[in-house]
């Protein structure tokens, strides 16, 4: 819309396309919540005053803020490709997401972040992405991909590309590692987002006078307070593994708010389905005493200005008609979701075809041979102790023990009297049948095997068994789907699920994804699995960016360290 057109519909001198009135507006800016109409031309909020309209809606006393914008967030997650994923999010007031595709990018590369975009053509949620930053997450693994600088600066052309995405390798930036830095120096709007859970004092400002302004990896509110104090922008982030609104809600008060946002991260099909996306965590906000115009502030205007995102995250003259309209906070649910002006979600429906993404993407190697049994044997060291993964849970973070091993024909193996199961990354990009063995503590399994190739960062194979015969039959399953997910018991694969788009994802709706992962789950349960989601759990025990003890295809990472550190002492 020109300049004059929307002069002339603010003033009323020509007819908006859509009036909203007897709405109860949440005003961002200043914490009121007015009942003021709201007119619309183009998809654009021209006046909060009653002007001529070619329609008029009433809107009956129910609350209308803008659009929830989701600061941080992996589409690959909810395993299911943009067109499902807005078929969630959209009816429950979702308008934007901030998305970091580092997972289908370690898999796929460039390509991957290409794809991911242009499945997003045509769909009323605006899907924002921050450059990947770090494919490898780390030297510790083996990815599908590695993007150099100039594979980013060449993402950068695309205007849905607005920055530089978490900046995981933290040690990379304390230590001035060159081509690190080169990515930071050539970030676009110089905007870098942080992943640097647990560093304080010194090396935390270290980190943010190299540019990184935002972090969601804080899980005290200590870690947050200094963070916040330091100048960053703290995301709030309550997804599916990774719960932190308790911890660090209580910190947020009108004179810092704009200090924070919300974010999901990761956030699993059933979660999504059944307790909501921004929505859900603006809820709890409210539930835990935030006040409602400062939970709506935190999920829509704050992301909007830290990522350069003018005209929109409030409703007010000028800005996107992108509006939730709902009946209270209590339930937050949506009646209405309006994009640009146009009605895309009533009643939780949505008001459009989904559609469905491209072929799928094949990602296994043709040349990837089924490991056998004795791929997964570990050789005891008698006398001597082992370290083991401790699995905290609702938690990404690890913490470490030391136990010594069961042991048969000297071979260390599972105790689930103990529950010391075995874990293991197979190397699922280059063929090279490279298995890395380590232990671990928390899933609870007496018997049977879960394997997955959702494994951040790098996405090879993850599996975790009380036998070595399950995890070899738990991997097979995975090279049979061209990855997915898989539970075994006895050598039988009991249920699975494929996830064909570079083993992550798959087109199959929502729905039957969530059904799959829930019948997967109490397959689990019982097996003896006591997590409430333990294949998010499982995806994380491979990434050696997030404290303490993880495991990659190349050996067990000390995260402290940052280095390989041998199974036994």
């Amino acid at each position: 819309m020109e300049l004059k057109e929307l002069i002339d519909a603010a003033s009323g001198r020509i007819e908006n396309d859509l009036l909203l009135t007897n709405g109860r507006v949440v005003n961002v800016w200043t914490g009121e919540i007015l009942n003021v109409p709201i007119a619309i031309r183009k998809g654009v909020i021209t006046a909060l005053e009653a002007l001529p309209a070619k329609e008029t809606v009433d809107l009956e006393g129910r609350f209308v803020s803008p659009g929830f914008i989701d600061s941080h967030v992996h589409l690959e997650s909810a395993m299911v490709t943009p067109a499902q994923y807005a078929r969630a999010v959209v009816p429950r007031g979702t308008t934007a997401v901030v998305a970091d595709p580092h997972e289908i990018a370690n898999v796929l590369g460039a390509d991957g972040v290409r794809n991911l975009l242009s499945w997003t053509a045509g769909l009323p949620l605006d899907v924002f992405v921050m450059a990947p930053s770090c494919v490898p997450a780390t030297p510790l693994e083996t990815s599908g991909a590695t993007l150099t600088g100039g594979d980013l600066e060449a993402l950068y052309d695309n205007p849905a590309v607005l920055g530089l995405a978490e900046m995981m390798n933290f040690p990379g930036v304390l230590a001035g590692i060159p081509e690190v830095l080169e990515k930071i120096a050539g970030a676009k709007n110089g905007r870098v987002d942080g992943h640097a859970p647990g560093l304080s004092g010194s090396g935390l400002s270290a980190y943010i006078a190299a540019g990184i302004g935002s972090d969601h990896e804080c899980f005290t509110a200590e870690e947050a307070l200094e963070k916040i104090r330091k100048g960053m922008l703290v995301m709030i982030r309550e997804g599916t593994a990774a719960r932190n609104l308790d911890a660090l809600l209580p910190l947020v008060r009108p004179e810092n708010a704009d200090r924070f946002a919300f974010c999901t991260d990761d956030r699993h099909p059933f979660d999504l389905i059944h307790e909501g996306h921004m929505d859900f965590i603006v809820r709890r906000a409210v539930q835990k005493g935030l006040d409602p115009a400062l939970a709506v502030r935190l999920a829509s205007w704050n992301p909007a200005r830290y990522f350069g995102l003018r005209d929109r995250g409030a409703v007010a003259p000028g800005f996107r008609a992108d509006l939730a309209v709902f009946d209270d906070f209590k339930s937050l649910s949506c009646r209405l979701v309006l994009k640009a002006g146009r009605v895309v979600a009533k009643d939780g429906a949505t008001a459009w075809d989904p559609g469905t993404t491209r072929a799928p993407v094949r990602t296994v190697p043709v040349s990837l041979t089924p490991p056998s049994s004795d791929a997964f044997r570990v050789r005891n060291e008698p006398g001597r102790r082992m370290r083991v993964i401790e699995v905290i849970p609702d938690q990404i973070v690890t913490s470490v023990s030391w136990e010594t091993p069961a042991s048969e024909n000297g071979w260390a193996v599972p105790d689930t009297g103990r529950d010391l199961l075995k874990l293991a990354v197979v190397e699922r990009h280059r063929g090279t049948g490279r298995v890395a063995v380590a232990f671990v503590r928390g899933f609870g399994f007496r018997r049977g095997a879960f394997a997955s190739s959702v494994a951040h960062d790098s996405h090879n194979f993850i599996v975790v068994g009380a036998s070595d015969d399950d995890l070899a039959a738990a991997v097979r399953e995975l090279i049979r789907m061209n990855g997915g997910l898989a539970a075994v018991e006895g050598g039988r694969v009991r249920e699975s699920l494929p996830l064909p788009v570079a083993g992550l994802m798959t087109d199959a709706p929502l729905e039957s994804v969530a059904e799959r992962l829930e019948s997967l789950k109490k397959a689990g349960r019982e097996m003896g699995c006591v997590l409430n989601d333990p294949f998010m759990q499982l995806s994380f025990l491979a990434l050696p960016v997030i404290p303490e003890l993880k495991l990659t295809d190349r050996g067990l990472v000390d995260v402290g360290r940052f280095d390989f550190v041998p199974l036994f002492d």
